[in-house]
Parts: structure tokens; C-alpha cells; sequence
């Protein structure tokens, strides 16, 4: 079937979703655990917001009924907005919005209100302010702001994209999914491809019309309409990478009502959306770059953890890191270890679980040293083949190690056969979400057979990270997933303001290749990198969060190019008395001798 021509305006009919969906999400959402804020019911007003988008839309502005969130959230309130399901028919049915907000500290100095966005697609923005907000904004900030976030449609706590009955029926389905992470050889395609087609059955059933009107441009709408909610005359944003393709989209469609932009952690999003025929010969995961940003990130680990040297990198104690880490993922390709791990079941630790779960270890310089001992835990236990003391301490310590990870949802799950679900039941945070832009707006190759070639041409261009990455998008084919509201384009930018744009050096989900094109396609975008590692600049570098301070609260930006050190260390020197560290660095001079011989033969 030939390709359907894709919009940047709003035609008078909107496509049927499909079935469709598979396994690989984008995962650019900065990490976070749940929690659950209470509920309170939002009227819409009867009055109507002129002009909400460029095709003359207008739509009721909500009115927001601020409570108290509950228990042990009491510093912040939760409400709910009614927005439109669909821009076409403003005054039709409409989609629940979930918000939270932390209130300015200081009420009398208050400027207006910071809206925020985590990522994704399909992150919780009142799970990041919730957890995040009084540490990821200065006291200034947080005395001049109502901080808020709120749960994109489809999303949470929002009117949710749900694949399954219940939540259970999708827990189950998950449980059972093929036991990689991302297919490595020839025999693990198909069980992927067919799984991944079972689950899209159910999400293309029971959210279709749910999906059918989830992309980036309707949640900009959404925003600019909370943006008239809480009274504020233009909007102050801060956004971290998948919410860098929100503010561009917002900036694109409502080029006058920005009073100060952030963006942290840049996708760009003509790559982003790709071909506006529909069909692009390369994945999402591909244009976006996270391969090749991974695999430097993973280069850069290595160098800086032989820079630390054997007393602050387990890596270093067994050898040069680089080699080291290359026989450990070479050697998993060959024969995975099984690890036992304490109150569990063991973890098959495989070559594509691990390489998945060293991806999001790439995301912070404080879990840098996590990744590390990962890959020196499995050298030694691949190299120590003898059944005594040594061996059995190295099982221990690699089960405590995958223990943590798995606990902290670090851990790449395997994981899908098919489980019963009928139309959708109970309303719950589902995967679902996460699909909701990624498929509403992205180009895709057209047929899931074709991923496989497209992964296997990454390894030489992104060792191990680029086939894993290659797979996003696979989700979205045959799904049917369509806004035909989104927008796909043009992206140079009319704003007026001065718009940050910040990035690291080396971050693995959102390339810095990407930063100061990005900033570029504003009249007057400023460009700031944070020489240093890690998914966004929050939290690692005091010189860009003082930056960052003065440009929301008076809007005055750096000059662009401006150049910020990391103030946390990847490696910082070992404590004293590190007894797992100094047991596995012992373990290591049998390892080392192994691993050298192992160099020796292999050239």
C-alpha cells in the first residue's frame, strides 16, 4: 500500500489505528521512580482562548482547582484540566490532564509559573517535579516559580494509551516476553518481530483513538492552553530531551508567546519526525543519533576510567579498560553467565541485557562506577573458572551487583508472549504512553523485516550501542498511529527571545551534535556545553545551574558558546577500607594473567 501523505495542517478526517507495536522504546526520559499524587476534578470554563493554534483553533481554557496532593507530598498541589481530544472539534470530547506543581517559596516576588518537561516521550512530569523539582532548581528559582509539571495525553495519571485490559493482563504479558532485549542473532529476530506484532494487537485495539491524536503538537496545545490557566502571558519552559521536540514544536506553533525558553539535551526534530512522506528508509532510533551518542559516551567512560587509574576503576585493575570491556562483551556474545542473585531468581546476564542495562549507567557520572563494576564483575567471573573461594565470592558480589540494578530498574529486562485483553478496562499508566508521540508523528521504514538489516549496519558505525538503538520504532509499525494535527516542519524558528540551549559533551541519549544546530534555528538561540558526561546538565555542574538561574528568572543568557566544567567526578577516589573493591581488584591479578593470555591469542 502506498504511503499516506503526511500534513503540517489539519485535514477534516482523522485515520484509523492499526495493530501494531513492539518492544524497543526511545528512552530519553531522565530517570525516575513513581508515585501516585491524589486527584482533584477540573471544570472547564466557559471562556475560549482565541487562536490556540496556527490553523485558528480555539478551545476552552480549563480551570485549574489546586488541592493538596496527599500524603507525603505535602509540599505540593495536584489539579486536573479538560483540554480538547481533538483540535478539530474544540468543544467535542476531551482528554484528562494530570498537573502537579511545587508553589514559589517566596509568593510576594513570584514571577509566573516554570512548566516542565522530562522527556520520553511518555515521561511523568509530576513524577519529575514531585521527586525532582526542590533539587533540580535553585532557591531562586523555586522562591520566583510555581513549578509545574503535568502528564502529556496518553500519559500517567493523564487520560491514559492503555494496550491491555488491566494493568496486570499487561504486567503478565511483559513478564513473558522473548528472554533479549534486542535480537543479536539470526534465530532471535523472528520470536522478536512476533512478539512485538502480538503486542501491537492489543495496544492498536484498546488505544488507537487515543494514540490517533497524541503528538507533540497536540500536547504544545495543551500546554499553551495550561499556559492561559494558571494566568501566566507567555510561557516559561524548561525542557530535557524528548521535551526538546516539545519546545521546538510549541516555539514553531506559538512563535509570540514564549517569555523564556530552556532546552536541555537536544534531539533534533526534523530527524526526529524524519521523511513527511511516512516512510523513512532508517528508524527513529537510527536519525536520532543515540547509537553513535552512546558509543562515544562508553569511549569516554573507558578513557576516564583508565585516566582514574586501579584505585578508583575496577576496570583498570584487571587492564587497559577498553580491551578489558571489549572481551567481556565478546565473551557474553559467546556463552552468557548465569548469576545467582539474593532473594531471586538468577539473572541470565547475556550480551544484549548487558549492553542494554549499561545504556541508562551511561545517563549520570554517578553511575558511571555502577557500569564499571558490572563489566569487571563479568571479566572476572568469565576468566575465574575454578569452583573455589574466589569464584564463589565473585557469584556473590555480581548477584548483589545485578540485585541493586534490577531493584533500581536498571537492569534490561528480557522479556512477551501473548496474555488475554479485551477492550480497554481499567485506566492505568501503561506503555502505551511511551508510544504515544514516538508513533503519532515519527516516519518509519514501513515493515518490521527491514530493522534487522538497518541494526546489523550499525555495529561498525556504533559498536554494540548502535544495533540495540537501531530497534526504536519497531514499535510503531503497522500500528496504524497517526495524528494527522501533528507537526512535522519547517523548524526554523521566528521566536524573539534569547532561547538556552544547554548540552553535555558526551551524552548518550541525546547526541551533542545535535546542540548547536539547535540553537541555531532560533533568531537568537545561546549555546551552552557542560564539558562532562551524562544524559542533560542537571545536577553536575554548578557554573551552568547559576546560568540557568539567571536566564528564568531575568531572562538574561550567556553568550552563546559558553563553556561550563562538570563538578562531579565519574571516578572519585575510593573510600577507605573498600572491601568489595579490594576483594574484586585480588580476584583480578588471577583474571588479569587470564585476560592477557586471552589478548595474547585473540591478537
Amino acid at each position: 500500500m502506498a504511503p499516506t501523505p503526511r500534513r503540517t495542517t489539519r485535514p477534516t478526517a482523522r485515520r484509523g489505528a492499526a495493530a501494531a507495536l513492539a518492544a524497543a522504546l526511545l528512552t530519553t526520559t531522565l530517570p525516575s521512580a513513581a508515585a501516585a499524587p491524589g486527584r482533584a476534578p477540573v471544570a472547564a470554563a466557559p471562556a475560549a482562548a482565541a487562536d490556540l493554534s496556527t490553523g485558528g483553533v480555539s478551545a476552552p481554557v480549563p480551570e485549574l482547582d489546586w488541592q493538596p496532593c496527599g500524603p507525603g507530598l505535602e509540599p505540593f498541589l495536584c489539579a486536573r484540566a479538560e483540554v480538547p481530544e481533538d483540535y478539530d472539534r474544540p468543544q467535542g470530547p476531551t482528554s484528562s490532564i494530570a498537573l502537579t506543581k511545587l508553589p514559589a517559596s517566596d509568593p510576594a516576588g513570584r514571577i509566573g509559573t516554570l512548566f516542565t518537561n522530562p522527556g520520553g516521550p511518555g515521561g511523568s512530569g509530576v513524577d519529575f517535579v514531585q521527586q525532582a523539582a526542590q533539587v533540580a532548581y535553585s532557591p531562586e528559582v523555586r522562591a520566583r516559580f510555581d513549578v509545574l509539571g503535568f502528564d502529556p495525553r496518553g500519559v500517567a495519571r493523564s487520560t491514559p494509551a492503555t494496550c491491555f485490559r488491566t494493568a496486570q493482563a499487561e504486567e503478565d504479558f511483559l513478564l513473558g516476553l522473548p528472554p533479549t532485549a534486542f535480537p543479536v542473532t539470526e534465530a532471535e529476530v523472528a520470536p522478536y518481530l512476533g512478539a512485538n506484532a502480538r503486542l501491537s494487537t492489543r495496544c492498536g485495539v484498546t488505544a488507537g483513538e487515543r494514540l490517533d491524536s497524541s503528538s507533540t503538537a497536540n500536547v504544545a496545545r495543551d500546554m499553551d492552553l495550561l499556559r492561559q490557566a494558571v494566568g501566566d502571558e507567555g510561557l516559561t519552559y524548561a525542557g530535557y530531551s524528548y521535551g526538546s521536540v516539545l519546545g521546538a514544536t510549541y516555539a514553531a506553533l506559538f512563535p509570540t508567546r514564549a517569555r523564556a525558553l530552556f532546552i536541555d539535551g537536544t534531539l533534533d526534530p526534523a530527524a526526529w519526525v524524519g521523511d513527511p512522506s511516512g516512510r523513512d528508509p532508517l528508524s527513529v532510533g537510527v536519525r536520532t543519533g543515540q547509537g553513535v551518542a552512546a558509543s562515544q559516551t562508553f569511549a569516554e567512560l573507558l578513557r576516564l576510567c583508565a585516566e582514574a587509574g586501579p584505585g578508583s576503576c575496577l576496570l583498570a585493575s584487571l587492564g587497559d579498560p577498553a580491551d578489558v570491556a571489549e572481551q567481556a562483551l565478546t565473551g557474553l556474545r559467546a556463552e552468557p553467565l548465569v548469576v545467582p542473585v539474593p532473594g531471586a531468581e538468577p539473572v541470565v546476564l547475556d550480551y544484549a541485557t548487558t549492553v542494554a542495562s549499561l545504556f541508562p549507567l551511561l545517563y549520570s557520572p554517578t553511575t558511571f562506577p555502577l557500569a564499571d563494576q558490572l563489566l569487571a564483575e563479568v571479566a572476572v567471573l568469565q576468566q575465574v573458572t575454578t569452583t573455589g573461594a574466589t569464584r564463589e565470592r565473585a557469584l556473590v558480589r555480581a548477584g548483589e551487583v545485578l540485585g541493586a540494578l534490577a531493584g533500581a530498574g536498571l537492569l534490561a529486562p528480557a522479556g512477551a508472549a501473548p496474555a488475554p485483553g479485551a477492550r480497554v478496562g481499567e485506566e492505568y499508566a501503561s506503555l502505551g504512553g511511551n508510544l504515544a508521540s514516538l508513533c503519532a508523528e515519527t516516519a518509519r521504514p514501513g515493515r518490521r523485516s527491514a530493522y534487522a538489516a538497518i541494526a546489523a549496519a550499525q555495529e561498525d558505525v556504533a559498536p554494540h550501542f548502535g544495533p540495540y538503538r537501531a530497534w526504536v520504532g519497531l514499535q510503531c509499525e503497522g500500528l496504524g498511529a497517526e495524528d494527522p494535527d501533528a507537526y512535522l516542519g519547517p523548524w526554523e524558528q521566528e521566536t524573539p527571545v534569547p532561547v538556552l540551549v544547554a548540552g553535555t559533551r558526551f551524552d548518550p541519549a541525546t547526541a551533542y551534535a545535535f546542540t548547536a544546530p539547535y540553537a541555531a534555528s532560533f533568531p537568537d538561540g545561546r549555546l551552552l556545553t557542560v564539558e562532562g558526561v551524562g544524559h542533560t546538565t542537571l545536577g553536575v555542574s554548578s557554573c551552568a545551574d547559576a546560568l540557568v538561574t539567571r536566564y528564568l528568572v531575568d531572562v538574561e543568557a550567556p553568550p552563546s558558546g559558553t563553556v561550563c566544567d562538570q563538578d562531579v567526578p565519574a571516578f572519585p577516589p575510593p573510600a577507605p577500607g573498600a572491601g568489595a573493591r579490594a576483594l574484586l581488584a585480588a580476584d583480578g591479578a588471577v583474571a588479569r594473567e587470564a585476560l592477557t593470555r586471552t589478548a595474547v591469542l585473540t591478537g
